[in-house]
């Protein structure tokens, strides 16, 4: 597999809703697809690597019944629109996945026409699966044929056709030389011929190395379409449910089953990246299943720390709730404007951050370390790094101890656990998670630092370090400093201290607050004072 798509975070729009598209095909071009564009700053700051767009090319009424293989939908814009935003996200470094609709086509589709005009003297009588002149349909046809789940407005390609096959490689060949997109995502791939895969693998694969082809699989064993000659990946239905329903139980039990099944060693996809998703075009949002909003936040970790790639449904991550109504799909593909970053956004923004900085969240194998029904600890690991990630979807704070002599940061909170008799023991608090990082030991310790001024100094001018050793707040409470650390990105200086009475909390801060000089008194005197080792 190729780095991007192991990398990636997915952002998953439905077009036709999220530009506000009529329901039913218009005469005139709209130019709304170009709103993307606007879209894309939000995008780059959930750290958000790869897009994948529903049905973009011309249809009737919902993108899944095409018309026209080679033509954006006149309700979305111009294929010279889609240009656009195509070279504004590359430039932006954000993939394009789109959807290929090709196990059937709408009944304005060209060569369907066709067939209807000139019936059995059609020379496309062969592109349509079972066409049959001798029965009739409910859309009185004079003829019938194969549909998708018994749509007759969904009709059913011959993929066993060669013509057909090369019509539509000749229709991806377009996409890819046009709009340089990275990878398409197969619609109801379990009903699809398997040759066809193949030669879409290759054909791909030759003009695009690491072209990726995800398929929509709701069950089934994912081995049989997600292997070396067909597919690179496929939809993790079997993990979806879980993701919110253990968090609704109060039963980690269920989701960790599936994550033991698929993904611990011997698991069935070990060596898979499915496509992992909480919420999507067809299904409620993730906020309408949930029981208690607080649980957001936790399904949300779990999909970014599980083994994968994990996708956010356009609108969810402000937690926007959807429902299917009457059999109808309006609520979950609602037309948008940007909104004010929330808490929840703010968490998935760092979540995509953490996978940027720990490529063991995307390479690293999972172990399964404590299961209960209200908590779930699994760990992460490569030859690197390793990471632990710790749940708790209880009304109350966990207590728990992890097997190691490493002290522990927790990358979300900014906490630090310290180890003691190989054990490193922490405080989970309710409807919480912590994704925890082993901490470097200082090496070195340094002579006590003049503190005279310091609330002058900028922070470059600050000491490099602080002697490790007990230290007196101002306002009397003893410390004892335990590192100094340095921020990857920042290379700002922290200090990490813990409380020498009392309860034992650990505390981080940065170097340039720890050294100020405060008012106290009606002097100046040092935050923290050096008493010694």
């Amino acid at each position: 597999m190729q780095n991007w798509i192991q990398e990636a975070v997915f952002y998953h729009i439905y077009p036709l809703g999220f530009c506000g598209a009529q329901q039913y095909r218009q005469a005139h071009t709209t130019h709304t697809i170009l709103k993307l564009i606007d879209w894309i700053e939000h995008l780059k700051s959930m750290n958000i690597t790869a897009v994948y767009l529903g049905p973009v090319f011309e249809s009737y009424e919902h993108g899944y019944d095409t018309s026209d293989y080679r033509q954006i939908d006149h309700r979305l814009g111009s294929n010279e629109d889609f240009q656009k935003v195509c070279e504004a996200l590359h430039k932006a470094g954000i993939r394009i996945v789109l959807d290929g609709v090709f196990n059937h086509v709408g009944r304005s589709f060209w060569a369907f026409l066709d067939v209807k005009e000139h019936r059995e003297q059609s020379r496309y009588c062969s592109w349509f699966s079972n066409l049959r002149f001798d029965e009739n349909n409910d859309q009185n046809d004079g003829f019938s044929y194969d549909t998708w789940e018994g749509h007759t407005n969904l009709i059913k390609l011959n993929l066993k056709n060669p013509e057909v096959v090369d019509y539509l490689l000749d229709s991806v060949n377009m996409w890819i030389d046009e709009f340089q997109i990275d990878g398409l995502r197969l619609d109801a791939a379990d009903v699809m011929d398997r040759d066809f895969f193949c030669r879409l693998k290759a054909f791909c694969k030759t003009k695009k190395a690491d072209f990726w082809l995800m398929g929509e699989i709701i069950h089934g064993n994912y081995n049989v379409w997600a292997n070396e000659r067909m597919l690179d990946s496929v939809t993790n239905y079997e993990c979806y449910k879980g993701l919110y329903s253990s968090h609704n139980d109060h039963n980690y039990f269920e989701i960790a089953h599936s994550l033991v099944r698929q993904f611990a060693k011997g698991g069935i996809y070990e060596h898979l990246k499915l496509y992992n998703f909480v919420d999507n075009h067809d299904v409620n949002r993730l906020a309408s299943m949930l029981k208690e909003q607080q649980d957001l936040f936790n399904v949300y970790t779990l999909l970014y720390t599980m083994p994968g790639i994990p996708s956010i449904y356009y609108g969810s991550e402000w937690a926007i709730k959807g429902t299917k109504q009457y059999g109808s799909d309006a609520q979950l593909r609602p037309c948008l404007k940007l909104q004010e970053d929330s808490a929840l956004t703010k968490h998935i923004a760092t979540l995509g951050l953490l996978r940027k900085k720990l490529p063991v969240l995307f390479n690293g194998s999972y172990e399964q370390i404590l299961l209960r029904n209200e908590q779930l600890v699994f760990k992460r690991q490569n030859q690197n790094e390793e990471v632990w990630v710790a749940l708790n979807c209880a009304k109350e704070a966990y207590t728990l101890s992890l097997e190691t002599n490493e002290d522990l940061r927790d990358l979300l909170n900014n906490t630090v656990y310290l180890s003691k008799d190989q054990q490193t023991r922490m405080t989970i608090p309710a409807k919480s998670a912590c994704i925890l990082q082993s901490i470097p030991h200082q090496a070195q310790e340094t002579e006590a630092p003049s503190f005279e001024s310091l609330d002058e100094k900028k922070n470059e001018d600050l000491p490099m370090d602080i002697p490790l050793g007990r230290y007196q707040h101002f306002k009397g409470n003893h410390y004892s400093v335990l590192y100094v650390a340095t921020h990857s990105e920042t290379l700002e200086k922290y200090v990490v201290y813990r409380a020498l009475y009392g309860e034992c909390k650990v505390w981080v801060r940065p170097l340039s607050m720890f050294c100020e000089m405060v008012e106290h008194g009606g002097k100046k005197v040092p935050r923290f004072q050096y008493l010694g080792k």
